[in-house]
């Protein structure tokens, strides 16, 4: 386990010598003390990147020998596979199952990106046709430069790879500040990066609070682009502090997915999407399915339905066989989806299920899953994020109220319906406002789609060749070929 910054090539040490405590949530036992960085050690691997990128080979070679590299980093994760998801347990809380999930998929983003790379270098420059004779012009693809990604702390290592192979893929060095919630799969990437033999300072790793780290990433004058997930007020922050130089800026800020189900859909089918698509993960999700629109035809036997299988849920330490629901993250994730259930009820919603400590757990940040019914739409529960095992469910009487209430956010990340109609199907999601639909389904990701979303959820995509165009600037190359003079000044 690594508990230092990793700066062009190595681990070091934070320059003031200072440390944090990495907390595990299951048990709120200390892990490990990480380097507590700050603006000197931002200073520091920024410099290393910006070196790696302007005096260093990796933004210069071929897209297929980077692809050799980055196809390293995938095979040494699939081989650390059992390792680095026991410390994704460790650190996060998710049950194993779902650890093992992310860093296989984590694999699976290295091993995509370097396919990428590869095919680039035929796609890297286009001819362009021209209406004036004596010219010839071409558009060529880039690395954008230096990049600065700000992760988050639900899908530590995989959100890692979701911006770290990309831009390793299109030739940008990158400064990468993993929360510093769940830092150390993130630092893995360090020993991997090494193993693999990824040149000095093209990937850098600085641990530490997002004040002093993540503020002076965002705000450092050498970085070309920031590339940041998270939530709003932050992401508002980010944007802010990026505007100062005109940075290149991706943002993934999070939602309040609607999932609308009509009377023709399966009930036991209906009851698995809405428990994986707010539970999944203790509901720490950006894209859950928190909003559930019913018919009112189905929304009765539904209900009870639901509420039979969540009460059915194991939840413990993630290292638990059986475990589906590990622990909220930390104390303060704690409080604070307590303090939203409290405030569900205290706004008049019933409170039908769930929102409790287990009486089983002494130590650790377990909650039981809540589920909400008679929920006003305008009340706080109903519009804002919470980010825990909290579900909200509403009836609905007509297709056209469904749209209007699913959309009825500043949210736009994601939304998913369910029918056996497809021609209804069709209709609804093409009336969803968001980035990401799902049709009888909900959560399902793959690196070759795009994500991102609509509305306050964010700006740009990430993955699929959307992703790794976040990391290329286009450049216009116009020649005059012709023998004979312009013409503009004639002696």
């Amino acid at each position: 386990m690594q508990n230092k910054h990793f700066i062009n090539g190595k681990f070091q040490d934070a320059e003031s010598a200072e440390t944090f405590t990495v907390i595990n949530p299951a048990n709120e036992q200390v892990i490990a003390h990480l380097s507590a960085g700050n603006q000197a050690d931002i200073n520091n691997a920024v410099a290393a990147a910006k070196n790696a990128f302007y005096q260093g080979p990796w933004p210069n070679m071929k897209g297929s020998e980077r692809a050799v590299i980055l196809r390293k980093m995938a095979a040494i994760i699939t081989r650390r596979l059992t390792e680095l998801s026991d410390l994704e347990v460790l650190d996060n809380g998710k049950p194993f199952p779902e650890a093992k999930w992310d860093i296989e998929d984590t694999a699976g983003t290295f091993e995509f990106y370097a396919n990428l790379a590869e095919s680039f270098d035929e796609q890297a420059s286009k001819e362009i046709s021209l209406p004036e004779p004596g010219f010839t012009s071409k558009a060529t693809k880039e690395p954008l430069g230096v990049v600065g990604a700000i992760i988050p702390w639900n899908f530590p290592m995989l959100m890692a790879a979701w911006k770290v192979a990309p831009a390793l893929a299109a030739g940008c060095t990158v400064v990468l500040k993993p929360s510093e919630v769940t830092p150390l799969t993130a630092l893995a990437l360090g020993e991997i990066a090494q193993e693999a033999g990824l040149p000095a300072g093209v990937l850098n790793i600085v641990t530490g609070l997002g004040q002093p780290a993540g503020q002076a990433l965002a705000e450092h004058p050498d970085i070309d682009k920031l590339a940041f997930t998270g939530s709003i007020p932050t992401g508002s922050k980010i944007m802010a502090l990026a505007a100062k130089d005109i940075k290149n800026i991706s943002l993934e800020l999070g939602g309040k997915s609607p999932l609308v189900i009509f009377e023709d859909t399966d009930i036991d089918k209906a009851v698995e999407w809405i428990m994986f698509g707010i539970f999944w993960n203790q509901g720490q999700v950006c894209s859950a399915t928190s909003r559930v629109l019913v018919a009112e035809a189905i929304y009765p036997a539904l209900l009870k339905r639901l509420i039979e299988e969540t009460k059915k849920i194991t939840i413990g330490a993630g290292d638990q066989s059986g475990v589906l629901l590990g622990p909220l993250v930390n104390a303060a994730q704690y409080d604070k989806v307590k303090a939203a259930i409290a405030r569900g009820v205290k706004e008049g919603a019933t409170l039908a299920y769930g929102g409790v400590k287990p009486i089983d757990v002494d130590k650790g940040y377990f909650l039981t899953p809540a589920i909400f019914t008679n929920v006003d739409k305008n009340s706080w529960i109903w519009q804002e994020e919470i980010f825990g095992p909290v579900v909200c469910i509403k009836a609905f009487k007509t297709e056209q109220e469904a749209i209007e209430l699913a959309n009825d956010s500043r949210f736009g990340l994601a939304a998913a319906v369910m029918s056996k109609d497809q021609a209804r199907c069709d209709r609804v999601a093409k009336a969803f406002r968001a980035g990401i639909v799902w049709v009888n389904c909900s959560q399902p990701t793959f690196v070759e789609a795009p994500w991102g979303g609509y509305k306050q959820s964010g700006i740009g995509r990430e993955l699929g060749e959307w992703g790794f165009n976040n990391y290329l600037e286009t450049k216009q190359i116009t020649q005059f070929t012709s023998d004979e003079p312009w013409g503009w000044y004639v002696k």
